[in-house]
């Protein structure tokens, strides 16, 4: 059976929530307890008259890794912008959001996404600790590509009061640090969502090098529109497009994120090597470190 039911693609009409199946059974978005139901089954009751059984939701997971690889080799070859029109034209992954960090390179996902739909969600951890820049970066942006909802994730209030009271947590535990900032809070707001975004690149760094567009997480797809890009088709793409740069890019950062936490790159360095510099840290628990895996090529980042 299709992972979305309809025609050649897998894809309902536009518009229309797909549903991936799982034995026989049609399921909604996570949390959706609109979801439809198993067909009721008559049993006799104790007079003998026919009864119905209780409807049954189906609460498990939206998606596994068996979808994300049919996903894969349905896109397999096929270019980013055919790609994303087919996802979000037909509404292929139910409610989706971009995740951005608005750092070096997010003007490219977000213009290749707002340039179909401006409406789809668009999700930015505010963890106190970004530069200036970046945020003066972010308002840029938002009013350029018209993005119509931008959402400021903010960490906890009390849990900030309790663990990094002064504000210092990342100079001794940048791995808690990242939890109470970034990680929790995306997690809360990713709850509501089916499918999320992002701008990975497999060339960025060594954890990467193995980046499919499409991967499985908690049971929420992950879509990496960018996996298969290299540094010098992103600027084409900017240059293209007349989008503006992050004004630290020109400054020797080309990976952006907590001010605290990011250094200058020197020249022909893995472009991530000023995160986390001194630390035994790639990623900041957003996003895992991406293994080799022997999946008969159903994950490789080159489409």
């Amino acid at each position: 059976m299709p992972l979305f039911p309809c025609g050649n693609c897998g894809m309902g009409k536009a518009g229309d929530k797909p549903l991936p199946f799982r034995g026989g059974v049609g399921v909604g978005p996570v949390g959706d307890h609109s979801a439809i139901l198993t067909s009721p089954t008559p049993s006799p009751s104790p007079e003998g008259e026919g009864s119905r059984q209780p409807d049954r939701i189906d609460t498990g997971p939206r998606y596994s890794e068996p979808d994300a690889i049919r996903l894969n080799n349905m896109f397999r070859g096929r270019d980013t912008v055919e790609m994303l029109e087919v996802l979000l034209k037909e509404n292929m992954l139910g409610d989706a959001a971009i995740v951005s960090s608005f750092g070096a390179e997010s003007a490219v996902l977000l213009h290749l996404i707002a340039s179909i739909d401006r409406t789809v969600p668009v999700l930015f951890l505010q963890t106190g600790k970004h530069f200036p820049e970046t945020l003066a970066y972010r308002d840029a942006l938002r009013d350029r590509l018209k993005l119509k909802d931008l959402r400021d994730l903010t960490p906890d209030t009390e849990l900030l009061e309790q663990k990094d009271e002064n504000g210092l947590r990342w100079s001794y535990d940048p791995d808690g640090c990242c939890e109470i900032r970034k990680v929790l809070p995306l997690k809360q707001a990713l709850a509501g969502f089916d499918a999320q975004f992002t701008g990975r690149k497999a060339f960025q760094s060594k954890t990467r090098n193995a980046l499919p567009r499409f991967e499985i997480e908690e049971g929420r797809l992950k879509v990496n529109p960018l996996a298969d890009w290299d540094k010098a088709r992103l600027d084409a793409y900017v240059v293209e497009h007349d989008l503006p740069v992050h004004p630290l890019v020109e400054q020797d950062y080309p990976s952006i994120g907590c001010s605290p936490c990011t250094s200058k790159v020197a020249p022909g360095e893995d472009p991530r090597s000023g995160r986390w510099k001194g630390w035994d840290k790639t990623e900041c628990g957003i996003h895992q470190a991406v293994p080799d895996a022997d999946d008969n090529g159903a994950f490789d980042p080159i489409f």
